[in-house]
């Protein structure tokens, strides 16, 4: 075979010319013909040996495959002493265990698998791997197939319906062939700038894990997790890189754990009752029902005929509530019906006063033809769980301060409508001086949703929202608080937005948003339900190590993945408020 030219091939519109230019690379040349310009285009072949580059192969060598199935295969030790010399040990380079990637070099091309068995063929243990081993001695490894790099290509891929053959030669899988099977791994993204590293892989420290924004956020992610498993932190550490790289982040914060963790040249930094207020006619009354959390119906409706008539006095310019007891019944009626969709703004502290105003009932008719209002005490009882809760919700100083019209504070739909239409900045929302109410935090969020879908022309941001359990259900009724989440699920990446999620527990999210997750980042889970959530996103492998993680440990599982990964996050240096106190 001559050294340098092996094959030439000449067509009307170009000519391919292949190259062998060593026995690690391989390059073809393609030719095109345009007019009187010539391109040259040209790309590497991979081979085993281009793997090992720079390293001695047979340092790595294990043994030759015995035996062959459809998923796995079965390979004998040949190099004994490599299993058995602790000083080559590392925590990316422990052959005497399973879990480690391995190497096969086939006619088919280069296989990646992953040793699940590691057996010795002597009953007793002490007698394994002793230096005068006899003949019949072996040790057999099992591999489990991942992917495969055909000669043409410089990346892993599925292997389909390719197989090794018996004789194939297994050798160690190095930290650069790791880095290349996490190349491979993203489906999504294309020549899309990866995020800087956050993780490494699991016994791997020198393997890197650096994916691309697309892997993550396209199909929106989520972070799961039992508490002090490492959640928030592998949160922060996916924000830092997303902030840092002056990529957009809407960030919503219930508890003011990241209030420190971004500087202000990084993020614009807004407290809700602080700084920052929103109009009360821009609630809309589904939303006040989220935050009231009404039970039923009937309360429901006692809310929207209380804001109506508080609407009504505004009109007209009082600044008290809606007196209805002994009035004109046909001429309130008339005055409720003048306010039209323009009289949107009411004064909120007025609310439970109104709420007990509307405590009345049509009298029964007699000859006196008397048609005023009179008190209802049945009425009145119904409703007094739902002033008392109004009442309760007011006793935070920061509450009637945030549902206001000051024009000294910002204006929290004017922030971020300008927010979207600005690129490279990022927001973060403070709630925490709202309260830990569950009802004003999905108010919040429900808001913000349906705002920004309500908005065209925006620019691509990650919308980050800790804690969304909190979110999730009425303490009183059996609502889900997620319309406007489920609506951005469904409908936000058409518009650039990606949900970026944080919870405990995975059952405590609605099953409608929860199957628009298509990523997942898995901590420790300890209780059956929780596991059988995410089951489905999971083989019976990672299935069985959901409650074995450590802290900061991870499963991160995508369909935009080839093979699920099993990471260890690096803690960000940020500035995070999440320490558990000692006793």
């Amino acid at each position: 075979m001559p050294s340098d030219l092996i094959f030439v091939s000449s067509i009307k519109f170009y000519t391919k010319v292949t190259f062998f230019l060593s026995e690690e690379f391989i390059i073809e040349m393609v030719l095109f013909r345009a007019g009187d310009l010539i391109i040259l285009t040209g790309r590497f072949f991979m081979t085993l040996e281009s793997l090992y580059e720079g390293l001695n192969l047979q340092d790595y060598y294990i043994g030759k495959v015995t035996q062959v199935y459809r998923s796995n295969c079965t390979a004998q030790i040949d190099n004994i002493a490599l299993m058995s010399d602790r000083s080559k040990f590392t925590s990316s380079f422990m052959p005497n265990t399973i879990n480690y990637f391995v190497v096969i070099d086939s006619m088919a091309g280069v296989f990646l698998g992953e040793v699940f068995e590691n057996k010795a063929s002597r009953k007793s243990i002490f007698e394994v791997a002793s230096v005068d081993e006899k003949p019949n001695d072996y040790q057999e490894i099992c591999i489990d197939t991942i992917a495969l790099m055909t000669p043409e290509s410089d990346k892993f891929q599925l292997a389909g319906f390719k197989t090794l053959g018996i004789t194939d030669k297994v050798y160690f899988a190095t930290d650069e062939v790791y880095k290349l099977f996490l190349h491979s791994l993203e489906f999504a993204g294309g020549d899309e700038e990866p995020l800087p590293s956050f993780a490494t892989y699991l016994n791997r420290a020198q393997a890197e894990v650096s994916l691309k924004p697309s892997t993550l956020f396209n199909r929106h992610l989520m972070c799961i997790g039992a508490t002090n498993s490492g959640k928030s932190t592998t949160a922060l550490a996916i924000l830092d890189k997303v902030v840092s790289t002056k990529r957009k982040a809407l960030i919503i914060d219930p508890t003011g754990e990241y209030r420190n963790a971004f500087t202000d040249e990084e993020i614009t930094k807004l407290t809700l009752g602080i700084d920052t207020t929103v109009s009360p006619g821009k609630i809309s009354m589904e939303q006040w029902e989220k935050l009231f959390e009404t039970e039923n119906s009937s309360q429901g409706a006692v809310l929207s005929e209380a804001i109506t008539s508080l609407r009504y006095m505004k009109k007209i310019g009082d600044d008290s509530y809606y007196q209805k007891v002994g009035e004109d019944i046909e001429e309130i009626q008339e005055n409720l019906a003048s306010v039209t969709k323009d009289d949107t703004d009411f004064n909120i502290a007025l609310l439970p006063e109104q709420i007990q105003a509307e405590s009345v009932c049509e009298p029964d008719r007699d000859n006196n033809y008397n048609f005023k209002y009179r008190y209802d005490t049945l009425k009145a009882n119904l409703n007094a769980s739902l002033v008392q809760k109004i009442q309760y919700q007011m006793t935070n100083t920061r509450f009637l301060s945030f549902f206001s019209n000051d024009p000294e504070m910002f204006n929290l739909l004017d922030v971020i409508d300008e927010f979207v239409h600005l690129p490279d900045v990022s927001l973060y929302i403070d709630t925490s001086q709202l309260g830990a109410s569950e009802g004003i935090g999905g108010m919040v969020i429900d808001l913000v949703s349906n705002f920004v879908m309500g908005l065209d022309d925006i620019y691509p941001f990650v919308f980050f929202i800790d804690e969304v359990h909190r979110y999730a259900k009425s303490r009183y009724s059996d609502k889900e608080y997620h319309g406007g989440l489920t609506l951005l699920a469904r409908e936000g990446r058409k518009k650039g937005i990606f949900l970026y999620l944080t919870t405990q527990n995975p059952k405590d999210v609605s099953p409608i948003l929860f199957g628009q997750v298509g990523t997942m980042l898995i901590h420790r889970l300890m209780l059956n339900d929780e596991i059988h959530a995410v089951e489905s996103h999971l083989d019976d492998y990672a299935i069985k190590h959901v409650r074995k993680l450590n802290q900061g440990e991870v499963i991160l599982t995508s369909v935009n993945l080839l093979h699920n990964m099993f990471i260890h996050v690096n803690k960000s240096v940020r500035t995070q408020h999440n320490d558990t106190p000692t006793l």
